[in-house]
Order: structure tokens, then C-alpha cells, then sequence
């Protein structure tokens, strides 16, 4: 079905109810239900190659950017000492309003890269209004965290919009000029809905982890934002891969972009990555028994649906295990005092969703568990790139049935 071109895009259906509570919030449409078809054998990996990290040089240091003095003093506050690869490639060309591309995994600096060159700007054209779309709330907070330090003194003003959380205060705060509104794609489609968000007076518009966002089923949502807001605006783009719907997307909605890429290794090489075999009656106790051991410190463990989830957690405090889940039916605070209790040791075990766990950065994971198959090879390497961030060691184990082997 074609994308409307007008300001307002009708509201469907199924979100009729959005006036009267924010239990309706708008969802991403959801995937298609498909049985794994991934066979994790081919990528056992016991001896994984030791990661070299390469010397970077940058060609620029942060005081060669000119940036506002007290911007330049909040990035050496934060410890900004020498820009990272994506920060050195990318800042001249934001500074200079360039639309841009950025391939960049999670964990590279790429968050401020946008941030330091999009406040600076913002400084030279106060009115100017900047949004920001992450895959998941927590993404979309730990951006607005970094934002808040990074602009400390200048007042700039933010606003995070997420679903998952009360709607009302977001829309009070909505009434003063925002610089920069950092959301997730439904929640800021209800606002622009609802005539809270007004996309027309948008300069700039970031897509972070893009896609995430398009593996989340946000593509009509995106589509929509990028069609409202105004065609001469600062588009940036900024991705872990670029696949055929992704590469659409940026010939479509930027404009002569310059492209960025830092990626660096193959977390498929570098991270152990071996199978567990199970009895279909004993899968269960298998777990059980695996996280008993010394070096399962901090762990993940990935299950297919958000009713597993919760079931398989009960299982694991049934057991004596200290453990915590997140998924989607989970509220904001659920989410977040889940991982806050992951993050501070309380709990050895974090429970999740593939989606859920969308923008979860915890350093130091030990393990990851798919308990679960993973439906793709996508989906895998998603999964266990949550541990061996860095130059830290990590291992990843896959669940499969005696039967499959």
C-alpha cells in the first residue's frame, strides 16, 4: 500500500483508541512467525582467533573542529580524549551539514559522533529541531543520556518519546521548543498524530541503528517521517549493515550523502561458539546445570517468545539461580530495573527476546545462551555480539535436540 504524502496521515484502525489510553500505543508491525531454519553446527568455533586491535590515527583532534568552547570543554569533561575512527571520518562532513552514511557497529563512538557535530550546529541556529529515531527505548535513553552530557551548560533542550511509558508528561514537555526529540518510530508517529510533534519545523533527522529499526517491522513508520518532514533538512544514517531494503531507504530520502565506514571485526570469528546438546525432557536441567559453573559470571540467554521468557526465568529462581527477564510485554520500568539489577551483578542472568535486547549494551557478558534457535544468521550474530565486546573474551552456546545432530 503506497505511503500518504500528506502532513497527517489518517489514523488506521487499530489505533483508533490512542485518545483514550496509552495502552494502545502504536507497535512496529510485526514479523511473520517463522520456524528457525538456522543451523548453528556450521559455526562451531572453538579456537576463535585472538582480536588484534588496530592502532587508529585520527587525522583530527576534537580542537580542530572548532566547536563552542563549552562544548569542547563537555567532551573533555567526558573523558572524550581522542576522536574514534567513525568520529574522526564523519564530524567534518556533519559540521558541514552533509547528509552522511555511517557504517559503524554499536560501541564505536558513533552516538557522538552525531551528537557533537548536531549541537554544535544547533548552537548557530538555536530554532533549528533535531529527531532522533532508535529501535528500542533504551537505545532512545541512552542517547538522550549522552546528549544531556555532552550539551550540559548551553540550553539545549531534549525530550525522550518512547512507548512503554506514560504519554502524558512526554506531551507536557512537548509544549516547549525542543532542540532535540529522541524517540522511538510509533510513539513519535502518535505524537505527530496527536499534532504534538510538528514534523514540518524538523532540520535534522538521525536514524540510529537503522537496521534494527527495519528488522522491527518500523519501515511504514519510517517511510512516513521522513515523507513529512521537509525535504531540505540534514539527513544521517547510521547502520551495523546495509542490506537491499536499508540501501533503498538512503537512495530515497538523502541527499547526495557522503559514506562512512569503520566497521571492524567479524564477531562470528572472534567469539567462541560451540552447541549444547540436549534430551528434549532434560533441556531444562541442561541450563540448569551449565549456569552452576564458575565462569558463567554474567550471562544472557535468548529465548523465541516473550511467554517462554517469563516461564523459563520463574524456572531459573525456582532453581536458585539469580535471574531477570525483558521483553516486550514488560513495562518501561520492569525493563529497566531488569537490566539495572543485570548491569549492578544482583542478577547473574538476564532473559531475553531477541527484540527486547535490541540496544543493550552491558559490558563484561561472559556468555551467551540461545536456549532458543535463532529464526536467522542475523538474528545470530545479533545475539552473541553481546559478549566479546572489545578485546574481551566471550563465548556463545546453542541449544540443539540429540535428535538434530
Amino acid at each position: 500500500m503506497p505511503i500518504s504524502t500528506s502532513r497527517r496521515p489518517r489514523r488506521s484502525a487499530s489505533r483508533r483508541f490512542h485518545g483514550r489510553s496509552d495502552r494502545f500505543t502504536r507497535r512496529p508491525q510485526r514479523r511473520k512467525v517463522q520456524q528457525p531454519s538456522f543451523d548453528p553446527t556450521r559455526f562451531i568455533n572453538t579456537n576463535p582467533v585472538d582480536l588484534v586491535q588496530e592502532v587508529y590515527t585520527p587525522e583530527h583532534r576534537f580542537t580542530d573542529f572548532q566547536l563552542d568552547e563549552q562544548l569542547q570543554k563537555n567532551i573533555s569533561f567526558n573523558k572524550l580524549t581522542s576522536p574514534s575512527p567513525i568520529q574522526d571520518q564523519a564530524i567534518p562532513f556533519l559540521l558541514q551539514g552533509r547528509d552522511l552514511i555511517g557504517l559503524a557497529a554499536t560501541g564505536t563512538g558513533k552516538t557522538a559522533a552525531f551528537l557533537i557535530p548536531l549541537i554544535e550546529r544547533t548552537l548557530h541556529r538555536h530554532t533549528g529541531q533535531t529527531l532522533i529515531l532508535t529501535p528500542t527505548r533504551e537505545l532512545a535513553i541512552q542517547v538522550e543520556s549522552e546528549f544531556r552530557k555532552l550539551a550540559r551548560g548551553l540550553g539545549l533542550k531534549s525530550v525522550t518519546c518512547v512507548g512503554g511509558m506514560a504519554i502524558r508528561p512526554q506531551i507536557q514537555t512537548l509544549r516547549r521548543h525542543n532542540h532535540f526529540i529522541i524517540g522511538t518510530p510509533g510513539r513519535i508517529m502518535d505524537l505527530i498524530d496527536r499534532g504534538n510533534i510538528r514534523p514540518h519545523k524538523m532540520t535534522a533527522v538521525v536514524l540510529d541503528e537503522a537496521d534494527r529499526m527495519l528488522d522491527m517491522g518500523f519501515i511504514n513508520d519510517m517511510r512516513s517521517i521522513l515523507t513529512m518532514v521537509p525535504k531540505e533538512r540534514h539527513t544521517l544514517f547510521f547502520s551495523a549493515t546495509m542490506n537491499d531494503t536499508a540501501r533503498r531507504l538512503t537512495e530515497e530520502f538523502l541527499n547526495n550523502p557522503e559514506y562512512v565506514s569503520v566497521k571492524t571485526k567479524d564477531v562470528t570469528d572472534s567469539i567462541a561458539q560451540d552447541v549444547v546438546k540436549y534430551f528434549p525432557d532434560k533441556k531444562l536441567d541442561t541450563l540448569v546445570t551449565l549456569l552452576g559453573g564458575p565462569a558463567y559470571q554474567r550471562v544472557i540467554v535468548f529465548g523465541a517468545m516473550k511467554r517462554g521468557v517469563e516461564t523459563l526465568t520463574k524456572q531459573l529462581r525456582q532453581a536458585g539461580i539469580k535471574a531477570e527477564s525483558i521483553h516486550g510485554d514488560k513495562t518501561h520500568g520492569q525493563r529497566q530495573r531488569a537490566l539495572q539489577n543485570f548491569k549492578d551483578g544482583y542478577a547473574t542472568v538476564l532473559v531475553a527476546t531477541d527484540v527486547a535486547a535490541r540496544g543493550i549494551h552491558v559490558d563484561n557478558v561472559t556468555h551467551v545462551i540461545n536456549y532458543d534457535l535463532p529464526n536467522t544468521f542475523e538474528d545470530y550474530v545479533h545475539r552473541i555480539g553481546r559478549t566479546g565486546r572489545g578485546t574481551k573474551r566471550g563465548q556463545a552456546l546453542t541449544f540443539i535436540p540429540h535428535s538434530n545432530t
